[in-house]
């Protein structure tokens, strides 16, 4: 059902649902008032019809000794205003004595005794009704009549029709009163919607959940709903002020930077000090991309949870060597001595590749700024338990014991460290584990330096097929 403004109206389509079975129920109740009301006429006329049986009988055994029926007797016994009754008298030794000779019961029927027995019967392509007695016949001991009265069903079909049609106008009243009472009480249940309505058009930038008081039931499930996406706009909202208040913080020192190597090379006419400030500013732009990268990754990484069709089968086993082959050169570069070790057999996640493939670079490149050339960096992947242990480790200086469980954390670095950066890139790491579902674990590499392990669950299709 449409509004005005052609959308649809729960009220409407409530009263519409409504409405349909209501209108079932009265051509039911109808159908069930007119069986009834058949059943009844039938009831009644069935007891006129036996007295009518035994009233022949009387008459008779009283006025008529010969067993013969007058003429105005068997007009009353036949007359009916809009068709006729039948009636006959049958001799055991002389057949019909009187009225019509269709009007027998069929063989075997015949009933003799104080009640006479009811049967349905067809004459002339007619339905009747028919009462039947077998009696003694007072002239002749050895003779026995059977005397049957017989009348149409019109009359009965009739009464039950006026029945129906008296108690169809109490019916439809009953039903119109149902219908307002409904009406009534759908308009009052909607107005409990009221308050609600009201308390969120007088929200501008509240959140806030809505909760479960005074909310009905019924609706329990839209309000929480509703609560969950609060929640999660409250978690992007954070999100993109987290990644606001980051930016600002990391890139105010590049862009300090800027300013005063751009004054630098403005001010000086000296060859070598504007290609000095020109070298600073060029750092300082790589700078400040990567820490606008990193923070860009690190909001990505924050989501709350993954959604269906963010993460697919991996086989850590194919991907992993495939992403440290892409860093070698990289590694070379730096004079340090970048290798991979794992299993040969399948090792399956459910993950993001894209996620995988920034986790990983984030510890390798924590590995080429840190380790020093000619270090050892080794990329492992084994399988442990319910577990997969993505490990990078290095034997470069290594992380201070009492620094180690800071690793992670937004924005720290290890004080005294000279190299450059923006404490981000295992802070990435952290969340991207998490977002898997899995950890991150620091401690001591065992030549020294660092070793970084990711603990990410058994893709389960993997545990079904056997593979990992």
């Amino acid at each position: 059902m449409l509004w005005r403004d052609g959308r649809q109206s729960l009220r409407r389509r409530l009263m519409t649902t409504l409405l349909v079975p209501l209108m079932v129920l009265l051509l039911v109740n109808s159908l069930i008032t007119y069986v009834g009301a058949l059943i009844y006429a039938n009831h009644v006329h069935d007891k006129d019809l036996i007295n009518d049986t035994l009233t022949l009988v009387q008459m008779m055994a009283t006025e008529s000794p010969d067993g013969r029926v007058s003429s105005q007797a068997q007009f009353l016994l036949e007359y009916e205003p809009e068709g006729r009754n039948y009636f006959s008298v049958f001799s055991t030794r002389h057949g019909l004595i009187a009225g019509n000779p269709a009007v027998r019961p069929p063989s075997g029927m015949s009933h003799k005794g104080d009640a006479p027995l009811l049967y349905d019967v067809q004459i002339d392509k007619h339905a009747l009704r028919a009462a039947s007695v077998l009696i003694s016949d007072t002239r002749d001991p050895s003779d026995e009549l059977e005397v049957t009265v017989a009348e149409t069903l019109r009359d009965r079909h009739q009464e039950a029709r006026q029945i129906l049609l008296l108690s169809i106008p109490a019916q439809a009243l009953l039903i119109i009163a149902a219908f307002l009472l409904v009406w009534f009480g759908v308009r009052t249940g909607l107005r409990q919607l009221d308050p609600l309505t009201e308390q969120l058009a007088n929200r501008e930038h509240d959140l806030a959940p809505i909760g479960d008081a005074e909310v009905p039931a019924e609706i329990l499930p839209l309000t929480r709903t509703i609560d969950g996406l609060f929640g999660r706009l409250r978690s992007m909202l954070a999100l993109h002020e987290r990644f606001i208040a980051d930016a600002a913080h990391q890139l105010r020192t590049p862009l300090a930077g800027l300013s005063v190597h751009a004054e630098r090379a403005q001010s000086s006419s000296d060859p070598e000090t504007i290609s000095d400030a020109l070298n600073h500013i060029q750092r300082l732009i790589q700078r400040a991309n990567r820490t606008s990268s990193q923070l860009l990754a690190l909001t990505r990484a924050q989501t709350i949870a993954h959604e269906a069709g963010d993460t697919e089968p991996l086989n850590l086993t194919t991907v992993i060597p495939e992403l440290v082959g892409l860093r070698v050169h990289e590694a070379l570069a730096a004079g340090i001595d970048l290798g991979y070790d794992g299993s040969s057999m399948p090792l399956w996640i459910d993950g993001d590749r894209h996620r995988i493939q920034e986790m990983l670079d984030n510890l390798i490149d924590n590995g080429l700024r840190y380790a020093g050339r000619g270090s050892l960096m080794t990329v492992s992947l084994a399988r442990e338990g319910n577990h997969i242990c993505l490990s990078v480790e290095d034997n470069g200086p290594g992380v201070p014991p009492n620094w180690i469980e800071r690793l992670g954390e937004r924005f720290f670095r290890v004080p005294g460290c000279q190299e450059e950066g923006s404490g981000l890139g295992l802070a990435i790491v952290q969340r991207i584990a998490e977002w898997h579902n899995g950890s991150a674990r620091y401690m001591a590499g065992s030549e020294g330096g660092l070793r970084v392990e990711i603990m990410l669950p058994v893709c389960p299709a993997s545990k079904k097929n056997g593979d990992a």
